[in-house]
């Protein structure tokens, strides 16, 4: 799976993007960020308040219940304001 992280995610995390093999049941985009979660302090604290993270599968926006596939492109980030 590609992750792609934008922002003051990507800050919190230290990179824009990285490929990574999810557990088998990683299967929807809350259970990625919950596994994300365990990989180190800055994911915990890039995903620490859920409400403000976006995502989007394949170029598409979700809700964090969409199902997400190892080929997938996973986005995740704050949500974007216009001005």
């Amino acid at each position: 799976m590609r992750l792609l992280y934008f922002a003051w995610v990507r800050a919190k995390i230290g990179c824009g993007e990285e490929s990574v093999t999810v557990p088998a049941d990683v299967r929807t985009v809350a259970d990625l960020v919950a596994w994300l979660k365990t990989r180190g302090p800055g994911y915990v604290d890039a995903f620490a308040n859920p409400n403000v993270i976006r995502a989007a599968v394949n170029q598409k926006h979700v809700d964090w219940r969409h199902p997400v596939a190892d080929a997938d492109e996973v986005a995740l980030f704050p949500p974007v304001t216009g001005g």
